[in-house]
């Protein structure tokens, strides 16, 4: 839980608020254990001024022209800076050029999910009945944080151990025999043909409708990695049979037994433990929070599985193709320049997405304006340049130390792909929009990310009048 700034109204929104409505109630019958509340952090950055001056072009292009020139981000840097409070365009270099965006990509898949289904929006994953007695279906609803039990990666998260007992009370006595997996919620393609080829095992993962922990195969050691820092981690190949082999151990199923299948629809009868029955349900954190965990720690998995979430509720197939079409229509709807918006996944990993500098900096200024205040949830998670998420190592030096709990932002890399977008407040107190986009860089990951830690710190430091 972090803060969120929000231009217009000029103050520090913390959680709750209007987002403890958006969590709301636990659904009825669904047993989730109680959390102790989490205490509020104290504000980070504090509110910007919207009285404040506005920057120049002039200005502004004073300050970054010979930052964007850095050799360490080759030739094609694309550059957009707006105001949030008004939305007007400030500085631009490429900015209507389609660039790939590597993980800032996240932003848009952020913001089309939370406009089509809400902050408080929560994916079940549920157990039927089978065709025979004692036969149960897991029925994956796309869940990436499902845990197994109370060791899993994701604080809060759902859990199979939960789901076992709801199980084992609702066929009473009769003993569970076969666990059948149903994964079908999901089609197409587990990997994006545009993903280099150690992202699926490692940085990525085989995208089921059905997973436990992000498809990690060792969760003791994940938490440690990431602890440091370090956000790849080995993972299954067959997600959901996997967590269905888990599921059957809590069931005192054999997990030979496990096997690809398909529920079947609930018939006329509908007692307890007839066909299609339903025997329980556990469901996800809220939207809110697995959106804050995709862009605080750059997961690509669950960005995967939000980006699905949106191509649900648009009706269209749960697949690369379908999350892509329906993130599209999703940004058209909400009055962003859709036709500058090229996706093949809603994580960034593939080099065949396409999203202008400018797409980027409106769909920032649209979420933090007010106009749509289900849209702030976004920021809750966004990084704080030298302190958290993937810009906790970062603006250091001295030649970027400006940024340091000033910028938050989003951040990219793929090989010669870096990125960073986000907000900033300058020395005025101005609080603007950024996003910098570059795909040909010749040099390093810490050159490159170094010579854009000093193009947003340039922005935090100056009034640039």
């Amino acid at each position: 839980m972090l803060v969120l700034v929000l231009a217009v109204a000029g103050v520090v929104v913390i959680r709750p608020g209007p987002v403890a409505e958006w969590l709301g109630g636990e659904p009825a019958g669904d047993p989730v254990a109680a959390e102790p509340p989490e205490r509020l952090p104290a504000a980070v950055l504090g509110a910007a001024d919207p009285n404040a001056p506005l920057p120049t072009e002039a200005g502004l292009g004073a300050v970054l022209d010979p930052l964007v020139r850095a050799a360490a981000l080759g030739d094609r840097v694309n550059v957009s800076v707006a105001d949030v409070a008004t939305g007007e365009p400030l500085y631009g270099r490429g900015a209507d050029a389609g660039t790939v965006p590597a993980s800032v990509t996240k932003l848009v898949t952020g913001v089309t999910v939370l406009a089509a289904l809400g902050p408080g929006h929560r994916i079940p994953t549920r157990a039927v009945a089978g065709a025979n007695p004692g036969e149960v279906v897991l029925v994956g609803g796309g869940d990436p944080t499902l845990a197994v039990d109370r060791n899993g990666f994701y604080p809060g998260a759902a859990r199979l151990d939960d789901l076992a007992e709801q199980v084992k009370k609702a066929l009473g006595g009769t003993a569970p025999t076969k666990v059948v997996v149903d994964s079908s919620r999901y089609s197409g393609p587990v990997h994006e043909p545009g993903w280099d080829d150690d992202i699926p095992i490692r940085y990525g993962a085989s995208i089921t409708a059905l997973t436990t922990d992000g498809a990690r195969s060792d969760v003791a050691k994940a938490k440690k990695d990431q602890a440091n820092g370090e956000h790849g981690a080995d993972r299954f190949a067959h997600p959901d049979l996997t967590a269905g082999r888990a599921f059957a151990r809590l069931l005192g199923v054999p997990t030979t037994v496990v096997a690809r299948g398909t529920a079947p629809p609930p018939g006329a009868d509908a007692t307890t433990g007839s066909p299609g029955s339903e025997l329980g349900i556990v469901r996800s954190p809220p939207l809110l929070h697995l959106v804050d965990i995709m862009i605080s720690d750059s997961d690509n998995v669950v960005a995967e599985a939000l980006a699905r979430q949106v191509a649900l509720a648009r009706d269209q197939p749960a697949s690369f193709a379908g999350a892509a079409k329906a993130m599209d229509a999703v940004a058209g709807e909400l009055g962003l320049p859709a036709d500058e918006l090229s996706l093949a996944d809603g994580s960034g990993l593939s080099r065949s997405n396409r999203i202008t500098p400018s797409l980027v900096t409106d769909l920032i200024v649209l979420a933090a304006n007010g106009s749509r205040p289900e849209l702030a949830a976004i920021f809750g998670g966004l990084p704080v340049a030298a302190w958290s998420g993937t810009l906790a190592d970062r603006f250091a030096g001295s030649t970027a130390k400006a940024g340091a709990g000033v910028v938050r932002a989003k951040t990219g890399t793929l090989t010669s792909v870096h990125a960073i977008a986000g907000v900033v407040t300058t020395a005025d107190g101005r609080l603007l929009s950024f996003a910098v986009l570059t795909d040909q860089a010749p040099g390093g990951t810490t050159e490159a990310r170094a010579a854009l830690d000093r193009i947003a710190a340039a922005l935090a430091g100056c009034g640039c009048r």
